[in-house]
């Protein structure tokens, strides 16, 4: 187990055995503490599972499940896990992770300190307040596996960070308590809540939606670095559209330039033409 993590679990079990995050139960469980034929290892063997890879903060709550088996040939009561989390960036704060762990067919809040190590530890309790009737801690028989499942979401403001996930195992006996078990890691990312859409130009929208005219004004293309031709006076005078109005209605089609200009030569010259002719007739 990683250095960080055994210490946060050393202080996991410091504050368990000190009554600082779970109840005084009401008597001493009966019986010896949970122990193993090799007293180097855990009765318990314990183990995290099934957990997402990431959470989104803002998001919902992702199942796992921890499993508690227990090697001995004793019952093994008063089981209180205490998960540690450690994050990458040392920001996460005791607020942000909301888990819960199921016993007794519902629901359970865990709630999180911080150590000196800056990580966060949560004991598997009922409330912060230790309540009358506070879970009592869960009860693993000989050679049996208890499956705990477990939930956890992140709330908004969560930033974008890596957290591993480890659960420290305390049997509670009377007012004392003794490590029995360490489950492996559990590694996921958190990653950013989504925001709800947002228009980047407010104002097109509203053009759109109560002036169509000003939005086909403003999709056409306007000829680049050239004026506005003026008027044609014969044009107005007989009714028919003029040669600027014939070029202004070309560069709305969406014509090339040079087309544009070819085609407004074409009827200057023709129309110069059909003067010159009148006046000879005259």
């Amino acid at each position: 187990m990683p250095a960080a993590l055994r210490r946060a679990a050393a202080a996991a079990v410091t504050a368990v055995a000190a009554a600082g995050l779970l109840p005084v139960p009401a008597h001493a469980e009966g019986g010896s503490p949970c122990a193993g034929s090799d007293a180097d290892a855990f009765p318990l063997t314990t183990r995290l599972r099934g957990g997402p890879d990431s959470y989104r903060a803002g998001g919902g709550y992702g199942t796992w499940y921890l499993d508690l088996t227990n090697t001995t040939d004793l019952t093994c009561a008063g089981i209180h896990p205490v998960v540690v989390l450690v994050d990458a960036e040392r920001a996460l704060r005791p607020s942000q992770p909301h888990l819960d762990f199921y016993a007794d067919g519902r629901p359970h809040p865990v709630r999180f300190e911080p150590t000196d190590e800056e990580e966060l530890v949560g004991a598997f309790t009922d409330g912060p307040e230790g309540e009358a009737g506070a879970f009592a801690g869960f009860t693993v028989g000989p050679h049996k596996t208890l499956t705990v499942k477990l939930r956890l979401a992140l709330t908004s403001d969560t930033a974008p960070n890596d957290i591993t996930a480890n659960a420290a195992v305390v049997q509670r006996h009377g007012d004392d308590g003794d490590w029995v078990g360490q489950s492996n890691d559990y590694r996921f990312a958190v990653e950013r809540g989504s925001l709800p859409d947002s228009d980047p130009d407010p104002d097109a929208g509203r053009a759109t939606e109560t002036d169509p005219a000003a939005t086909t004004t403003a999709a056409a293309p306007a000829a680049s670095g050239a004026a506005t031709p003026a008027p044609d006076a014969a044009a107005q005078a007989t009714g028919a559209p003029s040669l600027a109005d014939q070029a202004e209605e070309l560069a709305r089609s969406g014509l090339p330039a040079t087309p544009v200009l070819l085609a407004a030569t074409a009827c200057l010259l023709a129309a110069g033409a059909a003067l010159l002719l009148a006046r000879r007739r005259n």
